[in-house]
């Protein structure tokens, strides 16, 4: 199995994150407009772009600690008994946001791809912290011209 992670330090709480990561009003402002049913733990989450995309399910909430997710559903394939999870960690001013996206079967180039797109919607999740202003899908920054 291949994980996906990064880190990212953003200047503000651990609460603030975990908002970000646990409503549909926060999810919404950083990875893609289109997210509904965030919740507690069992609760299934719909992230579309353009009509599309994944669905997880809520696996473990620690407040202001830990959110993780388990991928449902085949679309996209690839990520089909994948995991996320987002660790959080206040050190100083700061919150560092370790992301992991895990249980990938092999190293691809969907992956690859997947991978610069989380670093993009990490920035834009620590822009809309620090700034008020994230980049979520539609507007986010795109990263080939397929």
């Amino acid at each position: 199995m291949v994980d996906i992670t990064h880190r990212v330090g953003i200047k503000t709480s651990p609460e603030k994150v975990y908002q970000a990561l646990t409503t549909n009003e926060g999810l919404a402002k950083w990875w893609t407009h289109d997210t509904t049913g965030a919740g507690g733990v069992g609760s299934i989450i719909n992230f579309r772009f353009n009509g599309g995309g994944p669905d997880f399910t809520v696996i473990k909430l620690v407040p202001n600690k830990t959110v993780c997710w388990q991928h449902l559903g085949n679309v996209p394939e690839s990520w089909v008994g994948t995991e996320i999870s987002f660790h959080l960690e206040a050190k100083g001013e700061q919150t560092f946001v370790r992301f992991i996206h895990s249980n990938w079967e092999e190293a691809t180039e969907f992956m690859a791809h997947c991978n610069t797109k989380w670093a993009v919607f990490l920035l834009s999740l620590k822009d809309m912290l620090e700034t008020g202003q994230g980049k979520p899908f539609p507007n986010d920054i795109q990263i080939d011209h397929s």
